[in-house]
């Protein structure tokens, strides 16, 4: 994503040290050019409906720009739903996901009259139906399933194993139909999935689609009219650089294996696969020491920055802006929080720093400032946008002073 001219650093046209003359780090940047190519290779190879998981990064220019690219868009709360109709998603390309609907998000989403609701429980497919009631609609939906396949992944990234929390059990199918045959107001027009993130396996893409394939057909045997399959996101991302690219057209085959001249259309919900790679956080070295032997460089970025090398042990290539390669060092990137847990990147080899330099973490377009916090009252990370030679900042949080100021002390305290 960073270009090199004249031993400078750009992203697309735009220098990184012009924007960071203008802004104070730790921010994010995005690439256009990237995050539309990213989606254009799947949509050339998968041929199928995209909606962008706002999940992985919800900022509503990046939204929007999904939208313009061709990408409904998944959603997993009420907020996400209201920063897509915000942007200016067409509901009938919004799809409503998340285990813990309550009633009044669910009202709001059959106002919106958006495509899908898809429901995670039997209590919530009965909740839906109450809802959609009390508003005289028969409300489209689709049941999200549990199929009980390991994507091969991390733990805390696993959502398909049927201890998962996700979906309903792939085996209750009877359990479905019975609240079906007497929820008046549903309209069962869907079946969808998703196993985790990360996913490289072909053979775990191909269980899916089996097993999807398979449900579907006990649905139409059963005399509902399936309309959409959507299977799932998790399409893996290159994160270092001895790994692999993920092979789309692999996964397009075994999907011709299973789905050749079916009645319903399919989908896929990707979000880092989309904006992972399109994003970099700049951050600036504030001090050097040395502890036991490591060389801890200090940044401004942190866990609160960045809490995915924390929470997931996730792994981000750093990269300095200081070239001089003569002179390289082993550090240990950790942030300003208070917890040893703060830790960016371990004995990663950088040319020797100083106080004040650029460093740059890649690859976190993903689940970088949609998780980040103000964790010891730190202030956010800004968001810039880049498209060509001009960038736009898209986000600006509110300054420390901002948000201590929404706290307030009862009179009685004073």
């Amino acid at each position: 994503m960073i270009d090199y001219k004249n031993n400078k650093p750009f992203v697309e046209g735009v220098s990184i040290e012009e924007i960071a003359n203008n802004n104070s780090t730790p921010f994010y940047v995005y690439s256009q050019s990237k995050i539309s190519e990213a989606y254009k290779h799947l949509n050339n190879i998968l041929k199928s409906e995209i909606f962008y998981a706002v999940k992985a990064n919800s900022n509503q220019a990046i939204i929007k720009l999904m939208s313009n690219l061709g990408a409904g868009a998944d959603v997993v709360s009420l907020g996400e739903l209201k920063r897509a109709i915000k942007a200016g998603v067409n509901p009938k390309k919004i799809i409503f996901e998340g285990i813990g609907k309550t009633k009044n998000d669910i009202a709001y989403a059959i106002e919106q009259n958006i495509r899908l609701i898809n429901i995670e429980s039997i209590d919530e497919l009965k909740r839906i139906n109450e809802v959609a009631l009390s508003q005289n609609k028969k409300v489209d939906v689709g049941i999200r399933l549990n199929p009980n396949i390991d994507a091969q992944t991390i733990d805390k990234i696993s959502t398909g194993k049927k201890t998962d929390k996700f979906g309903i059990d792939a085996n209750k199918l009877d359990n479905i139909f019975q609240v079906l045959e007497v929820s008046t107001n549903i309209n069962p027009i869907g079946i969808s999935c998703h196993v985790g993130s990360q996913i490289f396996n072909i053979n775990v893409f191909s269980k899916i689609f089996q097993k999807m394939k398979n449900n579907a057909q006990i649905f139409l045997d059963r005399g509902y009219e399936i309309k959409y399959i959507d299977l799932g996101g998790g399409l893996g991302v290159k994160y270092k650089k001895d790994e692999e690219i993920l092979n789309l057209q692999l996964i397009k085959n075994e999907m011709d294996k299973y789905f050749n001249d079916t009645p319903y259309k399919l989908s896929f919900e990707p979000g880092r696969y989309l904006v992972a790679n399109a994003g970099i956080l700049l951050t600036s070295v504030i001090a050097i020491k040395n502890n036991g032997g490591i060389n801890f460089l200090i940044t401004d970025a942190g866990m609160h920055s960045l809490i995915r090398p924390s929470l997931y042990d996730a792994y981000h290539e750093i990269e300095a802006i200081e070239k001089n390669k003569n002179q390289l060092t082993d550090y240990t990137v950790a942030g300003p929080i208070c917890e040893s847990s703060d830790i960016l990147a371990k004995k990663i080899s950088l040319p020797k720093q100083k106080v004040g330099n650029l460093i740059v973490i890649k690859d976190t377009g993903a689940y970088g400032k949609v998780m980040a916090s103000n964790y010891n009252s730190r202030g956010l990370p800004i968001e810039i946008l880049v498209n060509n030679d001009v960038f736009l900042i898209i986000h600006k949080p509110l300054n420390t002073e901002e948000f201590i100021n929404q706290d307030s002390i009862p009179d009685w305290l004073n």
